[in-house]
């Protein structure tokens, strides 16, 4: 609270870009420790607008005009409101609040452990082993004859933005461990991320070899060679390096690079070229100011779309996948994926694969398991590259925004075969972004345990998972043939289409259908609405009076503190 310069300040105007266009509210604004909140002034509505400080990306204060100082405020989740403020002073003692409270420094600031969890103690528990990554393994069929489990890695000796458990070839010894991990970049060894039981190839993931121009490692290319062994069909393994292949030799320079296909006699070297981290923050960008283009010709939005480059970037992730799921499903033959250090790259790769490759991660569930295997255990720097604490801006990169707009491209091409519909993945995506829960806190498994999370926060699954009847996909059938097997996408240029849902937010008030599960969903919501409100008009007794309005929306009778939706307060 000492960062709150002004916690309450009245006549304040608010414009909601995302609602549409409509008048600016005149109400109250109020910032706590963790949320700003707007209450309208109207004696009817009293609706309530709510952010939390961690989905701010920025705040803007262009300059005065004569009815008052303005605040623009960027969201995470690419809304953006805009606040007049009547004084000046008020807007700069606003604004100053603002900057440091959506910059926390340290965790101890952020929303999901800013309160006592110990409250709750049971049911925070059980939140953690909602989703169990080991079981996972195990429904793969591993550990077996060909792949076991390693205690190597506990304690984080060997590698320690890695999890504790994982699973390599049955030749490989821990001494080959060891001697691998050293000649890779932070010592990120091969490890295995998915198994594929019918042609027992696998999907492995690593970091790049430190080889410069001449480098090499008997270890290194001993535990690609018993990588290989580990299939019995093939006599050789794919190396997927998704880098694009001049980055990756002026990585030689710097003492790192690729594998020589002369020194590792069993690998076929394949380059993908996804851009790096700093390449696609530009990039989306970009595509953020498309989605707030106010009635934008034809023209300029498709300009604008080119000019991004950022559906090309989203090809390029996917078609990485989809060369690993044809390796392993139609070839039967493993592959080795990875970039520079392995944790961003690589985790788009192998997690767009798994989900080309099985079922499973198209359900609902099975997709928490993917994202909590291939992204959290794996060491993916989430804290960095969303910003939750202040820190390098050149660290943050929307990689997991990729990861999921390849899973809704899948999802328009084959409405029928995921469980859950686009308002699952932008759920999570806003909670990767908000903090709400400790799930994506750290860059690793080693912070978090070293942060206590388990003890101190909530995982988001559990909450998501309560919810699932609103992210259920109404076209899903778990019997037909496109739920079953291996997708196999088009992924020509034209296929590739604008997520409007997550990125046109200016046209929020007449919701973007771009699909036939979108449309059935929101008719079978609007009836289940007028049903409700039905059934509560028979419920009332002749001669009595109502408030409830049957047609009014779930989004405007509750409040939604984490997404900042507007509501009315609850009628006596």
């Amino acid at each position: 609270m000492e960062h709150i310069r002004t916690p309450k300040v009245e006549n304040v105007r608010l414009l909601d870009r995302s609602s549409g266009p409509r008048k600016a509210s005149i109400g109250t604004l109020y910032l706590s420790a963790t949320h700003t909140i707007f209450v309208e002034n109207n004696p009817e509505t009293r609706k309530e607008t709510w952010v939390l400080h961690s989905m701010l990306s920025s705040v803007e204060r262009p300059p005065t005009i004569p009815t008052g100082s303005q605040l623009i405020l960027h969201c995470k989740d690419f809304r953006v409101f805009q606040i007049l403020v009547p004084q000046e002073r008020d807007c700069l003692d606003v604004h100053t609040s603002l900057l440091r409270l959506s910059r926390p420094e340290k965790y101890s600031e952020l929303y999901c452990l800013s309160f006592n969890p110990n409250v709750n103690k049971v049911e925070r528990e059980e939140s953690w082993n909602f989703v169990d990554v080991t079981a996972d393994f195990k429904r793969m069929g591993v550990p077996n004859n060909l792949w076991v489990a390693t205690a190597a890695n506990s304690e984080y000796r060997v590698c320690d933005t890695y999890p504790s458990q994982l699973f390599v070839p049955k030749l490989a010894t821990t001494a080959l461990i060891v001697g691998s991990s050293k000649f890779r970049s932070r010592g990120r060894f091969p490890a295995l991320s998915y198994f594929h039981q019918d042609t027992l190839a696998a999907v492995c993931r690593c970091s790049q070899p430190l080889s410069g121009f001449s480098g090499r490692s008997q270890d290194d290319e001993m535990m690609l060679q018993v990588m290989m062994k580990a299939n019995p069909g093939s006599d050789y393994i794919y190396v997927v390096d998704t880098r694009p292949k001049l980055n990756a030799m002026a990585n030689r320079a710097a003492g790192k690079g690729y594998e020589n296909e002369d020194h590792y006699t069993n690998i076929k070297l394949q380059f993908i070229g996804i851009e790096n981290i700093h390449v696609m923050r530009s990039s989306q960008q970009k595509i953020i100011d498309v989605g707030e283009m106010r009635s934008p010709s034809m023209t300029d939005f498709l300009f604008g779309l080119e000019n991004s480059g950022w559906l090309k970037h989203i090809k390029a992730v996917l078609d990485a996948g989809l060369f690993i799921a044809k390796a392993v499903a139609d070839e039967g033959v493993s592959v080795l994926v990875h970039c520079s250090d392995g944790w961003d790259r690589t985790a788009q790769a192998c997690s767009v694969a798994s989900i080309l490759l099985d079922p499973y991660y198209r359900t609902i569930k099975g997709l928490m398991v993917l994202i909590e295997r291939d992204w959290v255990s794996f060491g993916h720097k989430f804290s960095h590259r969303y910003a939750h604490l202040d820190g390098d801006p050149k660290e943050v990169s929307p990689v997991i925004d990729q990861f999921l707009e390849c899973v809704w491209q899948l999802s328009e091409q084959f409405p029928c075969a995921f469980e859950f519909n686009e308002h699952f993945l932008i759920a999570i995506h806003t909670h990767i972004y908000s903090c709400q829960y400790g799930s994506f806190l750290g860059n690793s498994q080693k912070e978090r345990r070293d942060m206590r999370l388990h003890e101190r926060s909530h995982s988001l699954w559990p909450e998501l998972w309560k919810d699932r009847a609103e992210y259920t996909n109404p076209l899903y059938k778990d019997e037909l043939s496109q739920s079953q097997g291996v997708l196999r996408p088009n992924t020509t240029p034209y296929c590739f289409k604008m997520w409007k849902g997550l990125y046109n937010h200016v046209e929020k008030s007449m919701p973007p259908c771009q699909s036939p599960a979108h449309i059935l969903s929101a008719v079978k919501g609007e009836s289940q609405h007028l049903k409700e409100g039905l059934t509560n008009h028979q419920e009332v007794l002749p001669g009595q009076t109502t408030h409830h309005n049957p047609l009014s929306s779930k989004q405007d009778r509750e409040a939604d503190v984490m997404g900042g939706k507007e509501c009315p307060e609850q009628e006596d």
